[in-house]
C-alpha cells in the first residue's frame, strides 16, 4: 500500500529544529563570524607602514642623539685620562723626592747616633706619627742645626704637595671612571636603538618595503622642489643687492661722494670665509660615499659631526666633537642667507647637522646604513631645521 506522506522539503523547521542542512551552514557561519573576530584584533594591532615609518625614523634619530652623549663622553674620557696619566707621573716623580728628602734625613739621625750627638733630632723627626706632631716640639726645633732645618722644610714640603697630587690623582680615576661609565651606557642605548629599528624593518614584506621605497621618492622629490625655491629665492636675493651696491656705485661717481643708505640684506660672508668655506666643502665632497659609522671621525667613515668636524679641520678652523657643542661655534644666520661651507643644524634637539653647498643642498653623513651624500637640506621636511651657523 502507497504511502501518504510527502517529504518535508530540505532546509524547513521541524517542532524547533533545524534540519542537518541549515545546520552545517549555520554552523559554518558561526566559525566564519569567530574567526573575523579572532582575526580583527591581529589587524588592528599591527601598525599601518606610516607608523612603521615614523618609528624607525624616531629611533634613528634616538640612536644619534645617544650617538652625541657617546662622542661627548668619549672625548671627557680621552681628556680625563690624560690627565690621570699626568697627575700620575707628577706623583711618581714628588715620590722619589719625597724618598730623596727622608734618606737625608735619615742620613742626619745616623751621624748623630755614630757621634753621640745629645739630640738625635732628625730620627725624633722620622719616627713622630707627622710632621706637625714633631713641629710641636719647638725645643727640638731649637736644637736642630741649619742644614737638618734645610732638610725637614723640603721633607715637608715635598710630603705635603705629594700628598696633595695623590689626592687630585685619586679624586680623577673617580671621575674617569664615571665617565667611562657614561660612555658604556651611551654606546648600549646606540646599538639597542639601532637593532630596535633593524628589528621593525626585518618585519616588512617585499610589498611594504616597495612602498616605503615609494613613500622615501615622494619626500625627497617634495625636498628638491623646496631647495629648488630656496635656490631660487637666494637668486633673487643676491641680485638685488648686486643692483643696489651698482646702484650706490653709480651714485657715488656720478655726486663724488657716498651714497647714504642701508641694505635690509646681511652682506654675503666674507672672501676670507670663502676661501676656508671652498676647503672645507672640497674635503667634505671626497668623503661622498663613505659610510655612516656611529661615533666615527674618519678617514674611511663618519657620523655627522664628525664629518663636519673634520671637514673644516682641513680649511683650518677647530670645530667641537658634538651637534651640541657645534651649533655653539659661530655666529647663526637666517636661512635665506646661508652660504656654502654654512652649518645646518637639525631638530630641536640638534642631534644632526650637515654642510651647506648652496641652491638648497648640504653634504651630510644622514644615518647608520647610509653613506656621506648631497642631499636637500629639506630631507625631513622644513620643520625639521633648527639653525644655520657660519662656523668661522
Amino acid at each position: 500500500m502507497a504511502s501518504h506522506r510527502k517529504s518535508r522539503p530540505t532546509g524547513t523547521r521541524v517542532a524547533g529544529i533545524r534540519t542537518p542542512a541549515l545546520a552545517t551552514a549555520a554552523l559554518t557561519s558561526v566559525a566564519l563570524l569567530s574567526q573575523s573576530a579572532n582575526a580583527a584584533p591581529e589587524a588592528d594591532d599591527k601598525p599601518s607602514l606610516e607608523e612603521v615609518e615614523k618609528k624607525v625614523d624616531d629611533l634613528y634619530r634616538q640612536a644619534e642623539s645617544a650617538t652625541d652623549k657617546y662622542n661627548a663622553a668619549k672625548e671627557k674620557t680621552a681628556k680625563q685620562r690624560k690627565r690621570v696619566d699626568t697627575l700620575l707621573d707628577d706623583v711618581a716623580q714628588r715620590t722619589q723626592k719625597l724618598n730623596e728628602a727622608r734618606e737625608e734625613l735619615g742620613s742626619f739621625a745616623s751621624a748623630q747616633y755614630r757621634t753621640g750627638a745629645a739630640a738625635p733630632d732628625t730620627a725624633t723627626f722620622l719616627l713622630a706619627d707627622t710632621p706637625q706632631d714633631y713641629f710641636d716640639q719647638n725645643q727640638l726645633m731649637d736644637r736642630m742645626t741649619g742644614r737638618q732645618k734645610v732638610a725637614v722644610d723640603d721633607y715637608v714640603t715635598q710630603q705635603s704637595e705629594t700628598m696633595k697630587k695623590r689626592q687630585e690623582a685619586t679624586d680623577s680615576l673617580e671621575t674617569l671612571t664615571e665617565s667611562q661609565g657614561d660612555l658604556k651606557t651611551a654606546k648600549a642605548t646606540v646599538q639597542r636603538k639601532l637593532a630596535d629599528a633593524r628589528e621593525l624593518m626585518s618585519k616588512l614584506t617585499a610589498e611594504e618595503k616597495a612602498r616605503l621605497a615609494a613613500i622615501e621618492k615622494e619626500k625627497r622629490e617634495e625636498a628638491a622642489r623646496k631647495a629648488a625655491e630656496l635656490a631660487r629665492q637666494q637668486a633673487a636675493q643676491q641680485k638685488a643687492q648686486d643692483e643696489a651696491a651698482q646702484q650706490q656705485d653709480s651714485g657715488s661717481t656720478s655726486s663724488g661722494s657716498s651714497t647714504s643708505g642701508s641694505s635690509t640684506s646681511t652682506a654675503p660672508a666674507d672672501s676670507s670665509y670663502a676661501t676656508k668655506a671652498d676647503k672645507a666643502l672640497a674635503f667634505a665632497r671626497a668623503q661622498i660615499g663613505k659610510p655612516y659609522v656611529w661615533g666615527a671621525v674618519g678617514p674611511g667613515s663618519y657620523d655627522c659631526s664628525g664629518l663636519t668636524q673634520a671637514a673644516w679641520k682641513a680649511a683650518g678652523v677647530t670645530l667641537p666633537r658634538t651637534t651640541y657643542d657645534q651649533v655653539n661655534a659661530g655666529t647663526t644666520v637666517p636661512l635665506s642667507q646661508a652660504q656654502p661651507g654654512d652649518l645646518v643644524f637639525f631638530y630641536d634637539d640638534v642631534t644632526h647637522v650637515g654642510i651647506y653647498i648652496g641652491n638648497g643642498m648640504m653634504i651630510h653623513a644622514p644615518k647608520p646604513g647610509t653613506y656621506v651624500r648631497e642631499e636637500s637640506i629639506y630631507y625631513d621636511g622644513e620643520s625639521a631645521i633648527h639653525s644655520v651657523v657660519r662656523p668661522a
